[in-house]
């Protein structure tokens, strides 16, 4: 017998769906949703601990990898994916892997989170430190891939970290910092592709966005490290210069090109 209650499986506070119109269905979504900022804010101070001991290990050449399972999995490559594009870090700092591998990104792949010891093959992969943490997410707090992923990577001496939303799972026992996310039943019972899902986007935003700030690629309130891949993003850089340094949006645009990065071409301006 479970020692925890599974919220993620509770019965959901609605029935008869299918009887409910359209309006109904979406305004009772969104009633559901909006208690998931709420649950958020009460793991604050563990998202907190996380970032600062991910700052302390990123200055010593650390890594940040998430493992998970079909949405979770997904959400944390999701996450991964957009560090470089946003704050201009190579793709080889924050990496998200999931139970399957790529296929698994589009396409379920059986039984592959049943798996507990293919995290860690699939971690090895990367040459893992000491100075790398690992950060498994799992709504259920039971999925043996993210459980034997973090197990294998305390016992190597890295710091593990988890976001589940079950507080007490067997996945919160077996990480240094555990992040819980109560967000009640789903408004379809089981279904955490839904507020759970949406708390787990929030976690890892605030997770990687403060670190990136802590580790220096902010500058202000601004993306000055962003890869310029688009007319927008260049348009966006150049009115950044415009406002920082003073000066005309040709003269803005020049310099932006000619250094390629916002902050290289703050710096060059200055100097």
């Amino acid at each position: 017998m479970q020692e925890y209650k599974k919220i993620t499986e509770s019965p959901s506070n609605y029935s008869d769906l299918e009887l409910m119109d359209t309006a109904s269905i979406l305004e009772n979504m969104n009633k559901e949703d909006k208690l998931v900022a709420d649950a958020v804010e009460l793991v604050i101070p563990q998202i907190t601990k996380l970032v600062d001991a991910l700052k302390e290990r990123f200055d010593k050449g650390g890594r940040l990898f998430y493992i998970g399972a079909g949405t979770s999995g997904r959400l944390g490559i999701l996450d991964a994916s957009e560090i470089p594009p946003t704050f201009g870090l190579s793709h080889d700092y924050v990496i998200g892997l999931i139970a399957g591998g790529d296929t698994a990104i589009r396409k379920a792949v059986e039984n592959a989170e049943d798996d507990a010891s293919q995290a860690w093959e699939d971690l090895k992969a990367y040459d893992i430190t000491k100075h790398d943490t690992v950060v498994g997410i799992a709504a259920s707090g039971t999925t043996p891939y993210v459980i034997g992923g973090v197990k294998e990577a305390s016992a190597n001496g890295l710091l593990t970290a988890c976001i589940t939303n079950n507080p007490g799972s067997p996945l919160t026992k077996a990480v240094e910092i555990p992040i819980a996310v109560n967000v009640g039943p789903e408004f379809v019972t089981g279904s955490t592709r839904m507020k759970s899902g949406t708390s787990q986007k929030l976690v890892l935003n605030m997770i990687s966005t403060a670190l990136m700030i802590r580790i220096g690629r902010v500058k202000g309130n601004k993306m000055v490290n962003m890869q310029l891949t688009n007319e927008k993003l260049v348009d966006r850089g150049t009115r950044y210069l415009v406002e920082e340094l003073k000066i005309e949006y040709p003269q803005a645009e020049e310099l932006l090109k000619k250094y390629g990065s916002v902050k290289k071409a703050i710096d060059a301006y200055k100097n």
